[in-house]
């Protein structure tokens, strides 16, 4: 797998290569420190409830597949996966 050196990878299919943890990249976040970490939400089964995306720091993350790369019609709306600080 490609370790994520992309800048534009919202929408890629990525996969934690620590823990394993899989999904698709709905956010990225850049701290004041430097630190760059993505949120990565997981595919549910149907009768999961929705669940909040996993923030990954990029050295962790490899690329998997294109994912759902593409461009929503709607714009804005509220972020249920925002960082915990």
């Amino acid at each position: 797998m490609k370790e994520m050196k992309q800048k534009n990878i919202l929408g890629c299919k990525v996969k934690d290569r620590i823990t394993g943890f899989e999904g698709i990249v709905a956010a990225r976040v850049i701290y004041l420190n430097g630190c760059v970490q993505y949120c990565v939400t997981p595919k549910l089964a149907k009768d999961e409830k929705m669940s909040s995306g996993e923030y990954i720091d990029v050295g962790q993350l490899e690329f998997v597949d294109e994912g759902i790369r593409k461009p929503s019609k709607e714009i804005g709306g509220v972020m249920p996966n925002k960082p915990k600080y």
